[in-house]
């Protein structure tokens, strides 16, 4: 599990969440309120689809994927968004006192590559795939892997 975490409010404008992802070298970050209660959780491939039209938007539209220079204009606004507008709400967390297998099978159940770690409600860290997996290697293949 990764503490602390780096994290965001719902009103923090979509540039600055890419900024912290890039500086901090996430992929996906909580969203909390002043609480630090869980409100959603917003990732690089969330703010990627903000940059291009919604599919609905091909169906009726389809020179719309290839308008760049429309896309290019509307960069400037969505720079200026808050997070909520893009965050996933329903977001699939993990009790502190769980088993690391108990995290790694939550993962793949709902094909996520975070998990927001919580206690009492409030969140307490963040565990990836690659924690999850670095760690039942070592337990489970332990001197094989020091050797590699």
């Amino acid at each position: 599990m990764v503490t602390p975490v780096v994290t965001v409010t719902p009103r923090t404008t979509y540039e600055d969440a890419a900024f912290l992802l890039h500086k901090h070298r996430v992929s996906g970050m909580p969203v909390v309120d002043n609480g630090d209660v869980l409100v959603g959780i917003i990732s690089e491939k969330d703010l990627f689809q903000a940059l291009y039209p919604l599919y609905a938007e091909y169906i009726s539209t389809p020179e719309a994927y290839t308008d760049q220079e429309k896309q290019e204009g509307e960069i400037e606004n969505i720079r200026r968004q808050p997070v909520e507008k893009y965050m996933k709400r329903h977001v699939i967390t993990v009790d502190a006192n769980a088993c690391v297998l108990n995290a790694g099978g939550l993962m793949l159940a709902h094909g996520i590559h975070r998990l927001p770690v919580t206690l009492n409600g409030k969140l307490v860290g963040i565990v990836t795939r690659e924690d999850i997996y670095g760690t039942i290697l070592t337990k489970h293949l332990g001197e094989n892997i020091k050797k590699g």
